[in-house]
C-alpha cells in the first residue's frame, strides 16, 4: 500500500498554526484567563486567518483530539454523578423549551432587523449543529457565507467572552481541572486499558452517526469504567491540554478564506443574533436556578447557544460536571436536527422570488 505525505506547503501551514494556536493558548494560560488554553488558541488562529494567513488543521488531528477530550471528561465521572442523571428532567425540558424559543427569536431578529429571508434566518439561528446547517444551506439554497460567518462569530464569542464573564462575577473554578486519578508508570496497565476503552466507544458511536461521536463516545467508555470504579488512572495532563490547544485551532480556522470586509459586513447580524440568543439562554439559565441548586457555570455552559463539541472542552477547561452539560447539548441536539429539518424544507418553496441575500 502506497503511502505519501501531504505537500510541504500543507505541512508548513499545518506547523504555523499548531504554533500560532500553542502561543494563543499558553498566553491565555498564563495570565490565568478562565479556560486561557481553548479561547487562547481560537482567538489567535482566527486572527492570524482574518489577517490572511493559511490557517490549515487536519480533520484527523482533530479526530485524535476530540477521542483526548473525551477520555478526560470521562475521569470525573462518578456514581453519584451517574445517579444525578435521574434527577434533571425538569431542567432538560426547560432546555428544550429555551432552544425552541431561542430560534424563534434569533431568526425573527435576523429577518426583522437585517431583512434576511427565511430560509437563511433558520438556518443562521441554529444554536450548534453547524455540519447541519451547511448541509442544508448547500442543498436548498441559503446563504452560506452569510450564515456561516454569523455562526462561527457567535462560537469566537462564546468560547472568549463566556468563561470571562462568569469569572467576572466569581462563578467558575480555577482553569486547570484536576484529575481523579494518577497518570503515571505506576499504573500503566489502567492508562492502556482507558485509551482501548475510549477509542472503541468513540469509533463505535462515530459509525452509529451519534452526534459528536469521538468525543462522547470516549467520554462514555472512560465513564463507564470511572463511574463503575474499575480504573482510577487519568491520561497525563500535557496530553489533554495538547488537545484542548489543538480543537481551539481547529474552531479559530474556520475563519480561513474570510476576508476582513465579508467578517465586517455581517458584524452587525452576528453580534446582534447573539445578543438576542444570550438573553433567552440566560432567561432559562435563571429560571433552571430557581428549581435547583446547581453551579451557575455548569448551567451557564450547559444552556449555551454553541455546539456540543465545543462546549463539552469549555466544560472540562472550566473543571465543569460532564454529565450535567453533556447531556443538556444532547438533548438539544436533538431538538435542533429535527427542527432545521422540517423546518429548512417546509420554508424553501416560501422564499421570494427576488432571492434577497442577507444584508448587513
Amino acid at each position: 500500500m502506497h503511502f505519501s505525505l501531504p505537500p510541504r506547503r500543507t505541512l508548513l501551514e499545518v506547523a504555523e498554526t499548531l504554533a500560532i494556536a500553542l502561543a494563543g493558548g499558553v498566553t491565555f494560560a498564563l495570565l490565568e484567563l478562565p479556560a486561557g488554553l481553548v479561547s487562547g488558541s481560537v482567538l489567535a488562529v482566527a486572527t492570524a486567518a482574518l489577517l490572511g494567513r493559511p490557517m490549515r488543521m487536519p480533520l484527523q488531528l482533530g479526530w485524535v483530539c476530540s477521542i483526548v477530550v473525551g477520555t478526560l471528561l470521562g475521569t470525573v465521572v462518578t456514581p453519584d454523578t451517574l445517579r444525578g442523571v435521574t434527577t434533571w428532567p425538569l431542567s432538560i425540558a426547560l432546555l428544550i423549551v429555551g432552544s425552541l424559543t431561542m430560534m424563534f427569536a434569533t431568526s425573527s431578529y435576523l429577518r426583522l432587523v437585517h431583512r434576511w429571508d427565511s430560509l437563511s434566518a433558520l438556518l443562521g439561528a441554529s444554536p450548534g449543529s453547524l455540519a447541519q446547517v451547511i448541509v442544508l444551506s448547500t442543498e436548498l439554497g441559503g446563504d452560506l457565507r452569510a450564515i456561516a460567518i454569523v455562526q462561527t462569530v457567535r462560537v469566537l464569542l462564546l468560547v472568549v467572552g463566556l468563561p470571562n464573564g462568569l469569572a467576572l462575577f466569581g462563578l467558575v473554578v480555577p482553569a486547570v481541572a484536576p484529575v481523579r486519578g494518577p497518570a503515571d508508570f505506576s499504573v500503566l496497565g489502567q492508562m492502556l486499558l482507558l485509551g482501548v476503552v475510549a477509542t472503541a466507544f468513540a469509533v463505535a458511536f462515530y459509525r452509529l452517526r451519534f452526534p459528536g461521536g469521538l468525543l462522547f463516545g470516549a467520554m462514555t467508555g472512560s465513564g463507564l469504567l470511572h463511574g463503575t470504579a474499575v480504573i482510577h488512572a487519568a491520561l497525563p495532563w500535557w496530553l489533554g491540554s495538547s488537545a484542548v490547544i489543538v480543537l481551539g485551532g481547529l474552531v479559530g480556522s474556520r475563519f480561513s478564506g474570510t476576508s476582513l470586509r465579508a467578517l465586517v459586513s455581517f458584524l452587525g447580524a452576528a453580534f446582534g443574533s447573539f445578543a438576542v440568543a444570550m438573553a433567552v439562554a440566560t432567561s432559562f439559565v435563571l429560571l433552571v436556578l430557581r428549581f435547583y441548586s446547581f453551579p451557575v457555570a455548569n448551567v451557564a455552559i450547559a444552556f449555551a447557544p454553541g455546539a456540543q463539541d465545543t462546549m463539552m472542552v469549555l466544560a472540562l477547561a472550566l473543571h465543569l460536571d460532564p454529565i450535567y452539560v453533556g447531556a443538556h447539548h444532547l438533548a438539544r441536539f436533538l431538538v435542533v436536527t429535527f427542527t432545521l429539518a422540517a423546518g429548512a424544507r417546509r420554508l424553501k418553496p416560501r422564499r421570494s422570488a427576488s432571492r434577497d441575500r442577507p444584508r448587513q
